[in-house]
């Protein structure tokens, strides 16, 4: 036993005496010149005693009471009720030379582990008051369920939050108390009770509330100096628990205008379950994700199809942690390697293919067309001809906004991509192929987003290439599903695009992230304008034309109609990517495949 838990000790058994004498002026309405008559200088040692031996015996003292909560009562508690089995067998079943009235032994029981309790709490509290590191007031925004519990497994944990109390538009809960914490008002009020209350923190905890009344919600928060964090909502709880690790920090996805996306299970599992499914790209930040959201259907075998052998690696890792039946297959490999892709299409014949492999980078492209034409519009064909070679269900291909009207070698190359598709739709009937098309993915290692925020960690600048530009944005997990969906209910040779809802202004994403980190944009941290970059748009487009689009069966999917013009321009796509790939100046040669391609110049010249 160390020196403090010594010390412990010492005030454990002063309490106990106490409780003693406490115990017997309530029953009695005695002092202590008149105990004697009643057995306490008899009693009293032996209940100080046993209580002692069995705390030594039961660890007690190995407790560090400084942190106390629920789970060290608990063992106090269990080391106190033995003994005071033994003291009641002892006063009642065996002739003691002393009578101990029953009404005594049960206050004293009571009187000494209420003594031995407070005792604890007093000190947690005392130290929590006199550190140096006052406790942080905290306000829960939320006072259902979710709430509730949050507050409840703070006071179980030893803790710098101290909350203060909760918000919620309930009347009925206004101004109650509720675990012990005082509704103090609704969320309208909540720009000034976080100034009248001094909070430091603000927990947002309403997990089943509409995304929309969340998003305005912090929207509102980022102007405070209050650090914000947000319990996740249903979908992204898996467990189902709510605890203080759930929380997490306010991220962009959280405040842009994104309605919920709802998808067909039925459909989606009708067409995965029991298939062999080939994702390419799958380490990728689209392709893992189309490999996560397949994975509760029950595919028989998954083929993971990559480039980079580490994020392979990675993503089968994560998989097997899941204990599925389902069989996964890594494979590393090159989709433009026509000869690997027969071994991999000859030996799993899949049912299903998902081709998210490609390089997307658009200034980077613009200095490596040969590799940009290679990998996306090649790599395409060669597992396009493989998928129909082996009789594959259904083949979908992800492609991109920046295929329409392309102004970079990257985005004519995924159009040459959807080009090469339509052909082997016709070369291939009994395989449907279809693209899909959509904008930037937040969280893609490509995103604008992580650069914003390693700018802002360094103090900035933050640099935007042009203070009009904008893009179509769209959630990982949301793109990935709709792809799924998109799979189910698509027909051959069909080229769809997802909803993205309305472009954002890429300086307002930057100001957001400056004002989430804490600080004021162009005060704290800087925006600098850049200047367009090779191969870049002020606006993407998702298709041609209005008129050339028309509904699908989903509210979010939408299928771009193909003229009769561009129908005729697809045909002997092969030997036009071999012939383009053979030109010594990939880039100005372009247009002979896709004749609404405009170079990087033409483009950033556009107003």
């Amino acid at each position: 036993m160390g020196a403090r838990n010594g010390c412990v000790a010492l005030v454990d058994a002063l309490l106990l005496s106490l409780a003693v004498y406490v115990s017997y002026a309530l029953r009695f309405s005695i002092f202590l010149e008149h105990a004697a008559a009643y057995g306490i200088f008899e009693a009293g040692p032996l209940y100080v005693a046993a209580v002692m031996f069995s705390f030594y015996a039961g660890g007690v003292y190995r407790v560090y009471w400084l942190q106390t909560s629920i789970e060290e009562l608990l063992i106090l508690l269990k080391a106190y009720l033995p003994a005071c089995a033994v003291l009641i067998g002892l006063y009642v079943g065996t002739d003691v030379p002393f009578v101990v009235p029953r009404s005594v032994m049960g206050m004293l029981f009571l009187c000494g582990f209420a003594f031995l309790t407070l005792s604890r709490l007093s000190w947690r509290l005392t130290l929590q008051e006199h550190n140096g590191n006052p406790r942080r007031r905290t306000l829960i925004v939320g006072a259902g369920e979710a709430g509730v519990l949050l507050a409840r497994d703070l006071k179980r944990h030893d803790s710098d939050f101290n909350v203060v109390g909760f918000l919620d538009d309930d009347p009925a809960k206004l101004k109650k108390t509720i675990a012990g914490i005082p509704v103090l008002g609704t969320l309208r009020e909540l720009i000034g009770i976080v100034g009248a209350e001094r909070i430091s923190d603000v927990w947002v905890a309403l997990p089943s509330a509409p995304a929309c009344r969340v998003r305005d919600l912090l929207n509102g928060l980022l102007s405070l100096k209050s650090s914000v964090r947000i319990l996740p909502s249903l979908q992204e709880l898996a467990d189902g628990t709510v605890s203080l690790n759930k929380l997490r920090k306010v991220r962009l996805e959280d405040l842009l205008p994104r309605e919920p996306v709802s998808l067909d299970a039925e459909q989606i599992g009708q067409l995965l379950h029991g298939r062999t499914v080939l994702i390419s790209g799958a380490g990728g930040s689209i392709g893992s994700e189309i490999v996560r959201q397949i994975l509760p259907y029950a595919p028989a075998a998954l083929v993971l199809l990559g480039h980079g052998e580490f994020s392979i690696y990675t993503l089968l890792e994560e998989l097997r942690e899941r204990a599925c039946q389902t069989e996964l297959v890594p494979v590393i490999a090159d989709v433009a390697d026509e000869r690997a892709m027969e071994e991999v299409f000859s030996r799993w014949r899949p049912d299903i293919v998902f081709h998210a492999a490609a390089h997307k980078h658009v200034p980077l492209m613009e200095c490596n067309a040969r590799e940009a034409i290679r990998t996306n519009a090649l790599g395409t064909w060669i597992l396009g001809r493989m998928a129909g070679r082996y009789e594959t269900k259904r083949f979908v291909m992800i492609s991109t906004d920046k295929a329409v009207n392309p102004s970079s070698v990257m985005g004519a190359s995924k159009r040459i991509a959807e080009m090469a598709l339509m052909e082997l739709q016709k070369d291939y009937p009994q395989t449907a192929y279809m693209a899909v098309r959509f904008g930037n993915v937040l969280g893609s290692r490509g995103s604008v987003v992580p650069k914003f925020e390693r700018q802002i960690a360094a103090g900035g600048p933050v640099t935007v290439t042009h203070p009009r530009m904008v893009r179509y944005f769209m959630l990982i997990p949301e793109a990935a599903g709709l792809v799924l969906q998109t799979a189910a209910i698509g027909s051959p040779g069909r080229i769809y695009v997802l909803d993205m809802g309305k472009p954002v202004n890429i300086a307002e994403v930057a100001r957001t992230l400056i004002r989430l980190n804490g600080y004021e944009p162009d005060r704290d941290v800087r925006i600098a304008y850049t200047g367009i970059r090779p191969g870049e748009k002020l606006f993407e487009e998702l298709f041609y034309d209005e008129k050339h689009v028309e509904a699908t069966s989903h509210s979010k999917i939408f299928c771009a109609k193909i003229s009769e013009e561009g129908r005729a321009e697809i045909t002997g796509m092969l030997g036009k990517i071999e012939t383009l790939l053979g030109e010594p100046e990939i880039a100005s040669s372009l247009a002979k495949i896709v004749p609404e391609y405009r170079g990087s110049g033409e483009a950033a010249g556009e107003k």
